[in-house]
């Protein structure tokens, strides 16, 4: 592909990506593999200079653009090589007029911003948008951090999880012997910090409310050293199918999986009232913590959607409340920066606050936050919280 094509593949792509965030469509990066898996003939290099250019131009643009052409014709506003690209030359874009739309550069969409800028810092907010790290997490029933280290020369450790490596650049960790073999989980650092403020030790019951595919439920088997009990819940039942084969590679034994029908959890949880040591509360969010990665992902929130989150949030919280043990404790977590979604929810608990000490984080009452400027982690809220006795 000339570099004029490869500009032409990115607003197609754009197109797609801008679309999906309206439309509650696929991930940017699902997009992307579907683009270049119909164009065979692309090469690594394409591939990789057309992906570039996406994620560019994604990162740039704090509102969702008019159309790809848009997002790209702002990009090249910053950039003068990008700006070459637009010379009319076959399979590739024509060139810019004057007055034709350009994607104003910004952090989020106005709304947004503005809530965000009253909890963050200029440089928090600027940092949601930097490429994130490869961070994994080494499963100790398999594995130390140091023969890990060993086997991945590239890896250094994480600042603050003691189980945790980082790679400065991305690779098919998936397709490595370790991974294969159980040894390693591919979870950002702020996942991990999550899960350790649980507190899980051996022999103990506990819940994960909201358990996805399962990486914080395999960090806490581990944490148990796979003695115990935990009931992995979710209402996703095709997330929820992908923790079986996960727990079996990481040689876990002591997980029981339980889909749940939104709106009915407390009638399928009945059995486990008051019997939980632990219950983590991961709850559905915004994701603006997680922009380092999904970058799209604040062209698809809108202030109706968040209202319907902390809602939701607020009824998963109060679900928690009654498998909790008395002197148990609960852990809500939220990917989210967003204080509505964080503390404003905590609070509603009106449970004492457990101090958490991670190492990380800075005070966010009743928990803690961690974003990628102070932390070098996903953005995080979580707090621990002690059912009275």
């Amino acid at each position: 592909m000339t570099p004029q094509a490869r500009a032409q593949a990115a607003i197609e792509i754009l197109d797609a990506v801008i679309a999906a965030a309206r439309d509650a469509g696929p991930a940017a990066d699902t997009l992307v593999q579907r683009y270049f898996k119909a164009r065979r003939y692309a090469g690594a290099k394409d591939r990789r200079a057309v992906r570039d250019l996406v994620y560019a131009a994604i990162r740039r643009a704090g509102e969702r653009p008019e159309s790809g052409r848009a997002a790209l014709a702002g990009l090249a506003e910053d950039d003068p090589a990008v700006a070459a690209l637009f010379d009319g030359a076959p399979h590739g874009p024509a060139p810019l007029s004057p007055g034709e739309p350009r994607a104003p550069a910004g952090v989020a969409p106005k709304w947004l911003a503005a809530r965000l800028a009253a909890t963050l810092g200029a440089g928090d907010l600027a940092a949601l948008l930097e490429r994130a790290p490869l961070d994994l997490r080494v499963n100790t029933l398999k594995a130390t951090r140091s023969q890990m280290r060993a086997a991945f020369p590239d890896a250094f450790d994480t600042p603050h999880a003691p189980d945790g490596l980082r790679f400065p650049e991305p690779f098919a960790v998936e397709a490595s012997a370790p991974f294969l073999a159980g040894q390693v989980e591919v979870q950002d650092e702020g996942s991990q910090l999550l899960s350790l403020a649980c507190g899980a030790a051996p022999g103990m019951t506990v819940v994960d409310l909201c358990a996805g595919a399962g990486g914080k439920t395999l960090a806490l088997a581990a944490m148990m050293a796979g003695k115990g009990r935990i009931i992995a819940c979710d209402a996703d039942r095709a997330r929820l199918a992908r923790l079986a084969p996960r727990a079996e590679r990481a040689g876990v034994s002591i997980i029981e999986t339980r889909l749940l029908d939104g709106g009915r959890e407390a009638e399928a949880l009945a059995d486990l009232a008051g019997a939980a040591d632990i219950v983590l509360v991961d709850a559905p969010c915004s994701g603006t913590g997680t922009w380092r990665r999904n970058p799209e992902a604040r062209w698809r929130l809108t202030a109706e959607r968040l209202t319907r989150l902390t809602t939701l949030q607020a009824r998963l919280l109060a679900v928690a409340a009654r498998l909790v043990r008395p002197g148990g404790a609960l852990v809500y977590g939220v990917c989210s920066l967003l204080p509505e979604e964080g503390p404003a929810i905590a609070a509603g608990l009106d449970w004492p606050a457990d101090e958490v000490e991670i190492g990380a984080g800075t005070p966010a009452p009743p928990g803690i936050r961690l974003t990628p400027s102070r932390d070098g982690t996903d953005g995080f809220f979580f707090a621990r919280m002690r059912r009275p006795c």
